[in-house]
């Protein structure tokens, strides 16, 4: 099937030369629409209108073996060991006290609420409870958690089915509301009087007479190669491209650090585009009341980390970083990172395979403390 192909192809080509276009009407649109996020919504728009659904395309299943593995290695070999330190433990403080609100926060509410409707009919009744892990999952460790806690809890076929649809739905608008976000850091470090900002310049790496863009080009696609001829596991092969995207970029001398910063942002573009195939506009039938609790859940979440990086005074960009970390994933944390900061995009994918790694664990503390207190 041609056409996602071409769908993808066209968005890549028109966003990147749009972004690039002196006109100041199209500017002002990307003063308010961030490249990327046009990328993910243009496929989008051009499905509905063809009235047609390639979520389940086999371009997916290409981007997930090559352009995702290749923006990874990109992004990563962009950074030497010395910029790592550049993210410190206050971000990372930050972002794993938005995994811990994801994994608590459902039980807490649940127990200052548990006369009311939404937990003694919707969430013990309907056992809508046992869809809260796969959430859980899928917020902070991504579809291979989802399933594994979905299997833990034996949620329900259909109670499971109406979470990926609401997941879907909130994730989506999650991504369009922290591109926006990140975008008011600077007048939200103004506001909470943030004086460690954190600027990306003093990480910054230049190498004089660097290798050539070719050469730097074919040793990551062979990379990539190599690596999905040998592991079969997606999770496996992000966390063995990031080391190895660090190995390259600092042991291999004269490593072309510009070249491949910008081959990363273009790649996330593409993945945009790709992802963005998925996005459906029409939605499915769901509990409006369980539908409640997960937005309640997820601002929460947002605002926990905004109190956090208020405390550890610590730039506010680094909270929408986390929280896609955390609720987005590899493709859309480095995707929104990228609106703010290109030179951070590969603290965001340190962050989002942070968020992988640990995804299932938090899942089982959510599991255990429903059947503790709630349940």
């Amino acid at each position: 099937m041609l056409a996602p192909w071409l769908i993808a192809l066209f968005t890549v080509v028109a966003v990147y030369f749009l972004d690039r276009w002196e006109n100041k009407h199209i500017k002002s649109l990307f003063d308010w629409v961030p490249a990327i996020l046009l990328a993910y919504v243009i496929p989008a728009l051009i499905s509905f209108f063809m009235d047609a659904d390639y979520s389940q395309a086999e371009i997916h299943n290409f981007s997930k073996d090559y352009f995702i593995p290749l923006a990874i290695i990109a992004v990563m070999s962009s950074l030497s060991l010395g910029q790592l330190k550049a993210i410190g433990w206050k971000p990372i403080v930050v972002f794993v006290a938005g995994s811990l609100f994801i994994a608590v926060f459902p039980v807490v509410l649940g127990l200052s609420l548990l006369d009311t409707d939404l937990v003694a009919e919707t969430l013990i009744d309907q056992a809508y409870w046992k869809g809260i892990p796969p959430i859980v999952g899928s917020w902070i460790g991504g579809s291979t958690s989802q399933l594994v806690l979905k299997e833990l809890v034996e949620c329900p076929e259909n109670i499971f089915l109406t979470v990926l649809v609401m997941d879907n739905i909130l994730v989506n608008v999650w991504t369009i509301l922290m591109f926006q976000s990140i975008k008011k850091s600077t007048f939200l470090n103004k506001h909470f009087k943030i004086t460690d900002i954190a600027m990306p310049e003093d990480v910054r790496v230049e190498t004089k007479n660097p290798i050539s863009p070719l050469l730097c080009g074919l040793i990551l696609i062979a990379t990539v190669v190599s690596c999905n001829l040998i592991i079969d596991s997606f999770i496996g092969k992000v966390v063995l491209l990031s080391f190895l995207g660090l190995a390259l970029s600092n042991f291999i001398p004269k490593w072309n650090f510009k070249f491949t910063l910008k081959i990363g942002s273009i790649l996330i573009i593409i993945v945009m585009a790709v992802l963005g195939l998925k996005l459906q506009f029409a939605t499915l039938g769901f509990n409006t009341s369980f539908l409640g609790f997960l937005v309640i859940w997820l601002i929460g979440h947002f605002v926990f980390m905004v109190v956090i990086a208020k405390l550890l005074n610590v730039n506010m960009a680094w909270v929408p970083i986390a929280s896609m970390a955390n609720v987005g994933g590899i493709a859309t944390a480095p995707a929104v990172t990228a609106a703010y900061e290109k030179k951070w995009m590969p603290h965001a994918i340190v962050l989002a395979i942070l968020s992988m790694a640990t995804g299932t664990f938090w899942g089982m503390l959510t599991i255990w403390m429903l059947n503790v207190f709630l349940i």
